[in-house]
């Protein structure tokens, strides 16, 4: 399962740096010290709390995508025999999209996976995105 970082924990939730140290040091969001010492938080946790934030946008707020692409982070996956439903919590924004379980199965989607969800008219594509 993948771990993120102070500052990419930060980016997929939409808030800074010093707000997810705060709720690590609060203990609102658990991590572990890594071999450099720098705060490493497990995917799924992640995943569980953008969830928690992702109730709504706040009201009067407004996003603007990079071309119509959001990036954020998978909450969950739920497949049958031929298709699978995939929740992705990019900011304070949740995108659901049904994809084939092919696709999903091959592009490794689980939650706590970073993803970014390309949306046209009612269609949503979703991407595993690679980290560096």
């Amino acid at each position: 399962m993948p771990t993120y970082r102070v500052t990419e924990a930060a980016t997929l939730l939409g808030v800074s740096d010093d707000t997810v140290r705060r709720w690590i040091d609060s203990g609102r969001l658990t991590s572990v010290r890594g071999a450099a010492g720098h705060h490493e938080i497990d995917g799924v946790t992640l995943a569980a709390l953008a969830q928690e934030l992702g109730s709504g946008p706040a009201p009067g707020s407004s996003h603007r995508s990079t071309r119509n692409r959001l990036r954020g982070i998978v909450t969950r996956v739920v497949r049958d025999t031929v298709m699978a439903q995939v929740e992705i919590q990019a900011g304070p924004y949740r995108v659901v999209s049904l994809i084939s379980r092919e696709a999903a199965d091959e592009l490794g989607l689980e939650p706590g996976v970073v993803a970014v969800a390309s949306v046209k008219a009612t269609d949503v594509a979703v991407e595993h995105v690679e980290r560096p």
